[in-house]
């Protein structure tokens, strides 16, 4: 089998989840590693421990999810279609990320593909629609946190389009990442991460896995339900035990096989209503825990 026809599997929902048993003498660093030197795997024991009920790519990121049916799940995230997760971000004129955190309304903010058009739509907005290939545009530099990152910018149409929607007294940007552009390395956040891999717009990794289980059992400690997109993960798991995927080393989707890297700590954007965009800031029921530190989602490559 060539290694491309390896790398790029499809996850399908309702596909079962199988975790791989202690002890395996293999550790998977990355779908493209153990393909790319023909390492020969010993058999491995696996048990269900799941079910695939949502698959979500976020384009923009901090912009509006996208619920889809099937993806491709390529070494920098989940892809479907022209659309790949994480791959477009708005900016301040400086490159400074802009997110969620300081512009919630972001979250209501859809971007599609079609027809070789990038697509906007927002509430009270008109949709935009713009080349989806924009080769003259520069190339700008960014920051995402503390990393260096590029992206091409998307123009001067989408700039005023977004600048317009957020009402903001300063100007705001978007850009695309391709493929040729410096990308974010993980590993120097967290050593954890192979040195090696790469990614576009994403806090840490490509794929961030959790629960349905871990979101119901959260809400029993809430004065106000949440839902699992306020928690923005790839992929979401059913028929298994609340925090169960914390002890998800390794896992198999059809074809696909992940590690899990570390936990992620949750931070104030998951206080950002989805459907409204507005910060609920909303608090658990016992002093000194509010929703960002009483849940994790799982970082897998």
């Amino acid at each position: 089998m060539d290694f491309k026809g390896v790398l790029v599997k499809i996850f399908t929902r309702n596909r079962e989840v199988v975790l791989c048993a202690a002890g395996t003498a293999v550790a998977l660093l990355g779908l493209g590693l153990v393909y790319k030197y023909n390492v020969r795997r010993p058999e491995k024991k696996f048990t269900r421990v799941g079910v695939v009920t949502q698959l979500l790519l976020h384009p923009m990121k901090s912009g509006k999810a996208v619920l889809v049916e099937t993806a491709e799940c390529l070494r920098m995230g989940l892809k479907y279609g022209e659309l790949r997760d994480r791959h477009w971000l708005v900016i301040t004129e400086d490159g400074h990320m802009v997110t969620g955190r300081q512009q919630p309304r972001l979250v209501l903010v859809s971007l599609s593909c079609e027809g070789g058009q990038l697509c906007l739509n927002g509430p009270q907005m008109e949709e935009l629609r713009v080349p989806l290939q924009q080769s003259n545009n520069a190339v700008v530099d960014c920051r995402v946190f503390s990393i260096d990152v590029q992206g091409r910018d998307c123009g001067d149409d989408v700039s005023n389009w977004l600048t317009r929607y957020l009402e903001s007294d300063k100007t705001v940007r978007l850009v695309h990442y391709e493929p040729h552009l410096k990308a974010q390395r993980p590993s120097e956040k967290e050593p954890l991460f192979p040195k090696d891999e790469k990614v576009a717009y994403p806090d840490a990794a490509p794929i961030m896995l959790m629960s349905e289980a871990s979101v119901r059992d959260l809400n029993t400690r809430l004065n106000k339900d949440v839902s699992v997109f306020q928690f923005r993960p790839s992929i979401v798991v059913n028929d298994c035990e609340a925090f169960t995927e914390d002890t998800w080393d390794h896992i198999e989707i059809g074809q696909v096989e992940l590690k899990r890297v570390v936990g992620c700590g949750r931070c104030l954007f998951t206080t950002v209503d989805p459907e409204t965009g507005i910060i609920t800031k909303a608090k658990a029921h016992f002093a000194g825990h509010g929703v960002a530190s009483m849940i994790t989602c799982i970082f897998f490559l």
